[in-house]
Parts: C-alpha cells; structure tokens; sequence
C-alpha cells in the first residue's frame, strides 16, 4: 500500500511540475508577444490563470503533505496527549463532515459552469472553447481528496494517537554546531 501511495504522489508531483514548466513557458511567450512582437497573445493570461487554479487544486490535494502547511499550534501543544487526540479527532471529522456537506451544492455550481465557456483558449484536439465545469472540476477532485485524507487520518488518530512529530518544533542548527558535526561539545 505504501509503495502505490508513493507512485501515486510521485505521479501528481510530475504532473503539477509539468503544469508549472507550462505555466512558465506561457508566460514567457506572453512577455515575448508583448514586448517583442508588439501583439500581444489574448490566450496566455488566460492559460496562465487556469494552469494556476489546476497546480493549486492538484499540488494540495495530491503532493503537499500535512507538515508542509503552517499550523498555529501553540493551545494544541500545550494539552496532555489525551486532549490532544481528541482536539485531532474532531479538527478531521469537521473537515470531512463540511467537506461532505458542501460537496454536492459546490458540483452543483461547477456543473451549472458548463454553460459558460473559455473566452481565448481552445481545446487543442477540437478547437472549441473550453467548458468552465471542465476547468474548475478540478476543485471537486481536491474535495474528495481532502475529505478520503481526512477520514483516513480520523481512523489512523483513532488507532494510533495523533501525530505530535508534525508538530515538532524545526531544529536550528548554529554555524558553530554545524562546523563541530553537530553536538554542542566545546
């Protein structure tokens, strides 16, 4: 299991990067138009935005670990180790329970956005306009990862405790530790 999580995360962390490299290429050609050819593209800034949307949506739902994001932690820290795993049980249950509440009113929106359509890019096999479901679908594939990660880290919290490492406090190292291999002899 933990070898297909790995592939899957290694898989999302090449595509949100292929997203980025052709986020960048566009604006590139986009400064390239603009101030070399004196006509600028219509399409980039339009690509550029829905590039971003994508790598935001993808990258936290799929590459973006739990200790990557900033936590404001200090009332958590300071509870005994029981409060602490009931203060973690219910942060992930709310987190699934609104997830799921606002799940099909938000598909609904996004379902209602088919009507409206790109205003410069195409798709490139069909050479029509892009439906803005397609788009901001994206925003619905992020609320059930969020909600499966979640519901996961609920049961894992309750199996195991939570996890007080993600909340560790990041070690400094001082030029004279680092210059010693480390340790604090003199």
């Amino acid at each position: 299991m933990k070898a297909i999580s790995n592939w899957f995360t290694r898989g999302a962390e090449v595509v949100v990067a292929a997203m980025l490299a052709a986020m960048f290429a566009t604006f590139l050609a986009q400064i390239f138009s603009r101030y070399v050819l004196q006509a600028p593209f219509g399409w980039t800034l339009e690509l550029c935005l829905i590039l971003w949307v994508w790598i935001v949506f993808l990258g936290n739902a799929f590459v973006v670990r739990d200790v990557d994001h900033v936590t404001f932690d200090i009332a958590y820290l300071a509870v005994p180790s029981g409060v602490r795993r009931v203060l973690a049980l219910i942060s992930a249950a709310s987190i699934v329970v609104g997830m799921l509440y606002a799940f099909l009113p938000t598909w609904d929106y996004i379902d209602w956005m088919k009507m409206r359509k790109t205003t410069t890019v195409k798709n490139p096999f069909t050479g029509t306009k892009i439906p803005m479901r397609t788009i901001f679908s994206v925003y619905a594939v992020f609320m059930v990862a969020v909600t499966v990660r979640y519901a996961w880290r609920f049961v894992d919290v309750l199996r195991n405790g939570p996890h007080d490492e993600e909340h560790a406090y990041p070690i400094h190292v001082t030029e004279e530790q680092e210059y010693h291999g480390g340790d604090d002899k003199e």
